[in-house]
């Protein structure tokens, strides 16, 4: 039997709005084979207006990238709120050709930018003349791109977004649509979550725009297969703790203030912010918790040995706080000092008088029964009203006997109207020297507080016109407050359910990785399980709330809950390996959580890439038809016809 040559085809793909490259990194690891045929895939660039972002481009996908906006002038005003400078043009069609290199793909992959249409803007920011500029966008890059190579259309398209651009932006999706099917493709809209196509430790839910050129590639584009999402301690456990030098500086842990680090220590795991509302505070104090140092790095601190056991190696910090160097002695009580602290009855005779005659050293004490036998031994006693006392001496203060005694008159006889209070229609008793409340009734209900200010702390509804504006338009004052319903409709109705402090479980997934992913915004922390490897030295006293250091509180659920840094991110969005470390374009840490939220996660481009691949060898090879599985993500409009005609 001879066995066919190993064919190798390659497939070319070029990527707009190509981000640090993430998409580019994972189409280049795409697989595909049928029969003797094998795909190898290659990148012939992609457009970005980040030069950070093209920088990080060319280091992931190995080729050179173009630094270009393909805003045209007025999206360019409406987004800048200026006019562009003298050296800026808008791109076009050839722009897009020296882009790729002058070649043509076969596959294009576009991930517009998706502020505008994200659930985290609220909806009046959407309409805003400056997001409504970010979004034609998409349109104009989808123009551009079917313009470029009009005469030779790439075989297949895939446009990449957030969920929502499904509802705020369908009229561009319409355009988007009605272009490439003017231009001879067949569309199909799907959501998918690119967790499951790559197998990440997130779940990331994306809108897939996909369309297949109809002449071009006749058989059928079927969906990639779904994998489980893994747990966050999966991709972390393999990863050093932060701070980690041989990690480099993106796997750093961030300063935060103390109180936020005390936040994140009492959010349960797998919860978020609403969780300290369980807690119970006194006057600003938590009550029922109390934050001790950590000193599980020293077993044995302030330990104590038998005395029948061996001690440890005598260290020169050999001391009760540095291990176990107590002892447990038996001859206290038994050999040396059988009289420490004794106390000798009053009728026997003491022991002998030493120099160093105290209470410790054996026993030099007595119990004096004579502190209740006379009245010269009752300093600060107190007389009943009924007894007669004792011998007025020249010492007669209460400390000097019982000089005291407990008069029953204080609340039947005098000063009965202290703190009393007049009605409003009786007569005040005779003003004295002392005028105040503790002086008698000099204190009157006045009923006249109702009519005074009425409607003071008055709170008007949203419906409703206010009062007259006045010069002291106070709460105190009158109705001037207002039930506003705005609070949680513009702006606000995200952090309700938006997991903001929220702490991940450590085998549970993590949430999508954002472009703004922080601990104060959303369930960006995590419950390591790891603490046990922290040593740290016992601090002195408490930070004040806004100091800001790396500390390590060990939570309720004994864990670390602790911020992601920039390289987990990476990690859990699939842009590197655990093991390996990374390096991005630039110093700042929040411009590099920028571009890793905004990525295409590799894994699930390398998902998507093998079942593009795999359908251009179909149609290379000539087969129109195959079996799968998993769902047809875009049908032949050969076999469309057909159902009607049957039908």
């Amino acid at each position: 039997m001879i066995q066919s040559p190993i064919e190798i085809r390659e497939i070319t793909h070029f990527h707009l709005f190509c981000g640090l490259g993430g998409g580019a990194k994972g189409f280049n690891k795409g697989r595909a084979a049928i029969g003797n045929m094998r795909a190898r895939f290659r990148c012939l660039g992609g457009i970005d207006v980040s030069p950070a972002a093209i920088a990080d481009f060319e280091r992931l996908s190995g080729v050179p990238g173009t630094c270009l906006d393909l805003m045209d002038r007025g999206q360019f005003r409406d987004f800048h709120g200026r006019e562009p400078g003298p050296d800026w043009r808008e791109a076009g069609p050839d722009d897009i050709r020296r882009a790729a290199g002058n070649e043509r793909p076969h596959i294009v992959f576009l991930s517009a930018p998706c502020k505008g249409f994200s659930g985290l803007l609220s909806e009046t920011k959407s309409q805003s003349g400056r997001y409504q500029a970010l979004n034609r966008l998409t349109v104009r890059g989808v123009w551009l791109m079917l313009e470029a190579w009009s005469d030779d259309p790439p075989e297949l398209v895939l446009f990449e977004n957030v969920p929502r651009i499904a509802t705020r932006g369908r009229h561009l999706l319409d355009q988007i649509g009605a272009l490439l099917r003017h231009y001879g493709y067949a569309v199909a809209e799907t959501t998918h979550d690119c967790g499951e196509l790559g197998g990440l430790a997130q779940s990331r839910k994306r809108f897939l725009l996909v369309a297949r050129h109809r002449e071009k590639v006749p058989p059928f584009l079927y969906q990639p297969d779904r994998r489980p999402l893994r747990a966050v301690g999966d991709v972390l456990g393999r990863m050093p703790l932060p701070g980690a030098a041989v990690a480099g500086p993106m796997h750093r842990m961030p300063a935060l203030q103390w109180k936020t680090w005390v936040r994140l220590a009492f959010v349960e795991a797998g919860s978020d912010w609403r969780s300290l509302s369980k807690l119970r505070v006194q006057d600003g104090v938590l009550a029922d918790y109390g934050i001790v140092p950590d000193r599980s790095y020293q077993d044995g601190v302030l330990g104590v040995l038998p005395w029948a056991a061996t001690a440890g190696t005598v260290t020169g910090n050999a001391g009760p706080t540095c291990g176990r160097y107590s002892v447990a002695d038996p001859r206290a009580c038994r050999e040396m000092r059988g009289d420490f602290l004794g106390v000798i009855p009053f009728e026997s005779p003491a022991g002998t008088v030493t120099s160093r005659g105290t209470p410790t050293n054996g026993r030099f004490s007595v119990a004096d029964p004579r502190c209740a036998l006379g009245h010269e031994y009752s300093q600060y006693g107190v007389l009943p009203w009924s007894e007669s006392m004792g011998a007025v001496s020249g010492q007669s203060a209460p400390g000097g006997g019982r000089y005291a005694v407990a008069d029953p008159r204080v609340s039947g006889v005098r000063h009965n109207n202290v703190f009393r209070v007049v009605r409003f229609d009786e007569t005040s008793p005779a003003v004295t020297g002392g005028g105040g409340p503790s002086a008698g009734g000099l204190v009157v209900a006045d009923p006249r507080g109702q009519e005074m200010r009425k409607g003071a702390f008055g709170v008007r509804t949203w419906t409703d016109p206010t009062g007259a504006v006045i010069g002291e338009s106070m709460p105190s004052n009158g109705a001037f407050a207002v039930a506003d319903p705005r609070v949680w409709r513009e702006g606000r109705e995200h952090y309700v359910g938006g997991g903001h402090y929220g702490v991940t479980t450590w085998d549970g997934p993590s949430a999508a990785v954002i472009g703004h992913a922080k601990h104060d915004r959303g369930p960006w922390s995590v419950a390591d399980t790891r603490t046990c490897e922290i040593s740290q030295t016992d601090p002195i006293g408490l930070p004040a709330p806004a100091d800001r250091l790396v500390a390590v509180i060990r939570a309720l659920d004994g864990t670390w809950h602790r911020p992601f840094t920039n390289l987990e991110l990476a990690a859990l969005q699939g842009l590197v390996d655990p093991e390996e470390s990374l390096e991005l374009d630039g110093l700042s840490d929040q411009a590099w959580r920028e571009r890793i939220g905004n990525a295409v996660p590799p894994p699930a481009a390398a998902a998507i890439a093998g079942v593009m691949g795999t359908t251009l060898l179909l149609a290379w090879s000539g087969e129109t038809f195959s079996m799968s599985s998993t769902p047809v993500w875009v049908a032949p409009v050969a076999a469309a016809l057909a159902v009607e005609t049957i039908s």
